[in-house]
């Protein structure tokens, strides 16, 4: 890999991490609001270890790791630049399992923004299928599994294990989520102890944290370069708490242009985890083609109202 592939990817990861935890930022920022000086900077700060090292550090690794057990823990870190051709041979072999269940991981995560959750519409398909289809997401994501799972376990039967894990993932870290937004009241009351709040705002940072790094390895599985992207990603949307999150909510779309480059990703991790070639440039180009057109789809949007108050 060259350094200028390598920085394509970290920049991707960047954008990618920034925009996939807009949602997490705004509830951080509301949380934040209704705790104590000493309280909020100790999440801002010193938390940012737990986020940037602990989270989006260990867990690209012990995902990599537990795909390769016998590569053991240093190779498995640093697997993708190993020279040595028995170490590539592993990978190579075990990558089609973790792009699998990657991949149905991100598809399951599009297609339930798509049909299930509340949204901003910036395409009127987006607002039918929401208001009129979404008891469709169920039978979609089922068939989907079927299909992957049908496609996967003719090449190899640890793939479509692969691709059933990445389903089962999804559906924890779901109900996680759903929970959270059910929790945001009560941590906004004014009820709950700081210390109370800032586990949870770590629990949740978990939980969101998991689409980003699973996301990560649709721009590759080398767990130095995951940690380096979504670790400056990570301290942007930390930024973006303290000073931005009303300036974010402004931009009514970003939140679409995430998932829309979530439901690509996880498509194209299928694809590579079925044998197909996709150039390390792809998935970077898509973010920043993807976000970049909601954005000015929002900005847009912004000027309009601008206009006419």
């Amino acid at each position: 890999m060259s350094i200028y592939d390598g920085l394509i990817i970290v920049l991707g990861l960047i954008l990618f991490e920034v925009i996939s935890s807009v949602d997490n930022a705004v509830v951080n920022a509301d949380v934040l609001m209704t705790m104590s000086e000493k309280a909020r900077k100790w999440f801002l700060f010193y938390g940012i270890f737990i986020a940037v090292f602990l989270v989006r550090g260990l867990m690209p690794w012990l995902i990599v790791y537990l795909s390769n057990t016998e590569l053991g823990v240093i190779n498995s870190f640093l697997a993708t630049f190993s020279s040595d051709p028995h170490v590539k041979e592993i990978i190579e072999a075990r990558k089609p399992i973790l792009l699998a269940g990657g991949g149905l991981y991100l598809v399951f995560l599009f297609f339930h923004w798509f049909f299930v959750e509340a949204k901003e519409y910036a395409f009127f398909l987006e607002q039918y299928i929401h208001k009129k289809y979404s008891f469709w997401f169920y039978t979609v994501v089922s068939l989907v599994l079927l299909i992957v799972v049908w496609v996967t376990i003719k090449i190899n039967p640890l793939i479509a294990l692969g691709a059933v894990v990445g389903s089962t993932a999804f559906f924890i870290t779901t109900g996680f989520k759903k929970n959270a937004e059910e929790k945001e009241k009560e941590l906004t009351s004014g009820h709950l102890s700081d210390v109370s709040k800032i586990l949870f705002l770590e629990l949740i940072d978990t939980t969101f944290s998991i689409d980003g790094v699973l996301g990560a390895f649709a721009f590759t599985i080398s767990v130095p370069l995951i940690l380096l992207g979504n670790g400056l990603g990570a301290f942007i949307v930390r930024y973006v708490t303290v000073k931005g999150a009303k300036t974010v909510k402004k931009y009514r779309f970003l939140k679409n242009g995430a998932m829309y480059s979530i439901g690509v990703l996880g498509l194209i991790m299928l694809l590579e985890s079925l044998g197909s070639e996709v150039p390390a440039w792809i998935s970077p180009l898509v973010t920043f083609v993807v976000v970049g057109l909601f954005f000015w789809l929002s900005k847009r949007e912004l000027n309009i109202v601008k206009l006419k108050d």
